[in-house]
Formats: C-alpha cells, structure tokens, sequence
C-alpha cells in the first residue's frame, strides 16, 4: 500500500470544506475521461447522474466525480465540478456545448455542524480547482470533514467518521487507488482482528456499545434512515467496459462488508463508483481483489486520521484519553 487515489495515472483530487457547517466535498477529476460504472448498495442514497453508467445506455466516459456532504443539498457540489471542467473544455462536445459528465454522491452530516450550511456549487468548484497529483491530508477533510460513525443507537452515541485513500500496485504496472467518505449507521473494525475502531460509544462510561448486538437486542435503530452512508471511488489505470466497472464496483463493496458493522442497511446509501483510465487489460477478479484490498486500507486510513471535532470523539482522540 502506498499513497493516495491519484497515484493513478490521469487522476486529480481536490478538496473544499466550511468550518461553520462542518461539511465538505471532494473532486476526483479525470480529464481525459474515464469509463465509469457504479454498485449502490446502500437503500438510502443520494446520487446524480448514475442511470448514465448502467451498462446498457450511451454515456461511455465520465471526467469527475463529486463526493460531497449535505445530505441531498449536496448534490449542487457536483454543478461547480462542472463549471469548472466546462471552462476548460472538459467534456463531451454537444455542438452548442461542451457538456462534462460528473456523477455524485453524498452523505448526510447535519448533525454536528450548522444544518443549514451545506456544500454549494462555489464549494465544488473550489474543490476541483484545487485538484492536483500528489499526497494530501486523510480524515476531516473535503467529504468527509463532517462524517460520523455508530449511529445505530441514535447519533448522541457516534464517534468521527472521515475520509481516507490508498493505492497499490499490482502485476504488470497496474495501480488501484481507493478513496472514501465514511459515514456509516455501524461500527467500523479492523478486518483483521475484528477490534472495533470507531463506532457506538457511550460517551460517559467510554464503553462499546456494539451496532450489531444493540441490534439483535432491541429489533430497531434509533438512526434515522437517509442519515448515514459510505460513498467512495476506485480507480485504475486499465482497460474497462462499462459492464467491467460495474463488477469491480460490486466486488469492491466486500470491503465495506469486511469493515462495517452492520453495512448495506437500510439506513445507509452506501455508493461505489469505479474509474478505468488505461488502455492495458486485465482480469476483472484480479482488479476486484486489488481494488477491494484498497478500499479497505482507505476506510481504516480515514477512521485513523479523524481528528475530535465538535466533541465528537475519533479513534485518535480516544487513543489519547486510554494512554
């Protein structure tokens, strides 16, 4: 594992936030278009232009995704990623116009910030603005500066969220980088050892409450539905179909199952898209592995890198107060 989702070849990322709503988004911008599919498992999304990926319809190439927070409000992020790819000539040219495709997702965090302050069009494009190759800062940061996690008993007990990316690189120069926004209704585990890393916690005992055992003991969730999800984006410098990208979306979402407690709920709207950059092919369950190994890596580097905010406790945070 080593750096971020623009390790790969044709990839930019930007992020933008606003400290009064505690809420942001983030650009991964492919300029020179990419095939794109998308696996939505989550029954609470919130997305943009997705029926356009389905295999079976015309749109080939996308040249952004808007990750974004906002609940459905968010959805304007994506409006200033355009505006910005338009202005460069990015996009699919239309005779009277230069039309950039930028499907989105996005998450609610309107718990610990003012409800009111969202992400806007000027906050996408000041997001893809900032785009560029190279390392930038995991945690509270662009999506996933105002995520939580936990919320299963109701959001009183969660603990930060954030967003985190990876990458690796795999036989035959392929490169898989992840990022994602982590705002899941469950707890979030190491994949290896099964220890709760943030999640429902009593914030007087500092004790573990566990979603899934708060779950089979009182049948129903105190969340709201519509108020959590996990939204993320691979990419990779291969050759794909649409029908291809779609697959390794689906495959990828095992590690959200690897990870999150419960996941895919009814509450969530959890979304994967996935990016095809290269002209060099490969096995589609070679990339679904890899891809899924830095999905993990992302979820876990994006839990680790929260900081405290709002008093709501992080993973770092509580690793303080037990040393």
């Amino acid at each position: 594992m080593f750096g971020n989702i623009s390790d790969v070849p044709g990839v930019k990322v930007g992020h933008a936030e606003n400290s009064e709503g505690i809420t942001g988004c983030t650009a991964i911008l492919v300029e020179n278009g990419a095939v794109c599919g998308v696996d939505v498992r989550g029954s609470a999304p919130g997305t943009r232009e997705t029926d356009a990926l389905d295999p079976i319809n015309e749109i080939e190439y996308v040249h952004g995704i808007c990750l974004s927070g906002g609940s459905a409000f968010g959805l304007d992020a994506a409006t200033g990623v355009m505006q910005f790819l338009e202005e460069r000539g990015v996009g699919v040219e239309a005779g009277v116009a230069t039309i950039p495709l930028v499907p989105s997702a996005v998450l609610f965090d309107l718990f610990i910030g003012d409800p009111k302050t969202r992400p806007t069009a000027l906050m996408g494009y000041e997001a893809a603005k900032s785009a560029v190759v190279g390392p930038f800062a995991n945690g509270n940061i662009g999506a996933g500066y105002g995520a939580t996690v936990g919320k299963l008993a109701g959001p009183q007990f969660c603990m930060k969220g954030g967003l985190g990316s990876a990458s690796l690189a795999g036989k035959g120069g392929v490169v898989v980088g992840a990022i994602v926004a982590v705002n899941a209704v469950g707890d979030v585990k190491d994949p290896t050892t099964r220890k709760t890393l943030a999640g429902a916690r009593d914030p007087k005992t500092g004790e573990w409450m566990d979603c899934c055992t708060y779950l089979e003991e009182h049948v129903q969730s105190e969340a709201l539905s519509g108020t959590n999800t996990t939204i993320g984006v691979i990419a990779v410098n291969a050759k794909l179909t649409k029908a291809e990208a779609k697959k390794i979306a689906q495959l990828t979402q095992n590690a959200l199952a690897r990870t999150i407690y419960p996941v895919h709920t009814m509450l969530d709207g959890d979304t994967i898209f996935v990016l095809g950059t290269g002209d060099k092919r490969f096995p589609v369950d070679y990339l679904g592995h890899l891809a899924t190994r830095a999905m993990e890596e992302a979820i876990i580097t994006g839990i680790k890198a929260a900081d405290k905010l709002a008093e709501v406790e992080s993973y770092k945070s509580i690793q303080i107060m037990s040393t």
